[in-house]
């Protein structure tokens, strides 16, 4: 009962402010028919209950099976596991990322279909698929998280500049919208527990950082369909 107490608290004090800044702009500069303005406020009540529910959720739910997967991962011993199930494990997870499902949808709709949103969606979760094993990966071999970042990045600014000049906005968002209220605490959970198995001097610390390289992971993907279909 307590952590749903703290999910509503963490909800409110995200949520209110938003909305009461809303509420004293429309009426200000843009007021609302009474019509909107009740649809505004229900739908508000209802985000809030709705968000805090399913922080609850993924607080007593993802996180432990999260980092259960990954005391698992580690126990076998397994390099072909270890990237086999990282990757299906994070495209998967990516796949019911809401925000994933959002940006595709609108992506979708204001290209009147020349993006196809299915296949938006399944790139992003192969990205991410991917560059979730590159992140488990540096656990094992002591890999640098800077290297990575650098090199990921370089390969990034420079397909850039052959990519379809439409694809370019969308892979950058396609990295922010993986960074949801799925996808993180699984993949933070799964870093804890691969880490607290493959034992080294920052075991603490070592478990961050896999959102900064999933987040990369779909950006890469992004660009490179930009650059097969421009």
């Amino acid at each position: 009962m307590r952590k749903l107490l703290n999910s509503f608290k963490e909800v409110l004090v995200s949520i209110l402010p938003m909305t009461v800044l809303i509420l004293i702009i429309s009426g200000i500069w843009a007021p609302f028919t009474p019509e909107m303005l009740a649809s505004f406020i229900g739908g508000a009540i209802m985000m809030m209950i709705g968000m805090a529910l399913f922080l609850f959720g993924a607080d007593i739910s993802m996180m432990e099976v999260g980092e259960r997967v990954g005391n698992f991962l580690v126990s076998r011993r397994s390099l072909k596991i270890l990237i086999i199930a990282g990757f299906f494990v994070g495209m998967f997870v990516t796949i019911a990322e809401p925000d994933v499902q959002v940006l595709a949808g609108q992506v979708a709709a204001v290209s009147e279909g020349s993006i196809n949103r299915t296949m938006l969606i399944a790139v992003v979760g192969v990205g991410v698929g991917i560059f979730l094993v590159i992140a488990l990966l540096r656990f094992v071999f002591q890999m640098k998280l800077y290297h990575i970042l650098i090199i990921g990045y370089i390969a990034v600014f420079a397909l850039s500049f052959f990519t379809n000049p439409e694809m370019a906005p969308v892979a950058f968002d396609s990295g922010g919208v993986t960074t949801g209220p799925i996808t993180v605490p699984f993949i933070l959970s799964l870093g804890s527990g691969i880490t607290s198995g493959v034992r080294t001097s920052r075991e603490g610390t070592d478990s961050f950082g896999m959102v900064a390289l999933s987040s990369l992971g779909p950006v890469l993907a992004v660009m490179i369909l930009g650059v097969i279909f421009r």
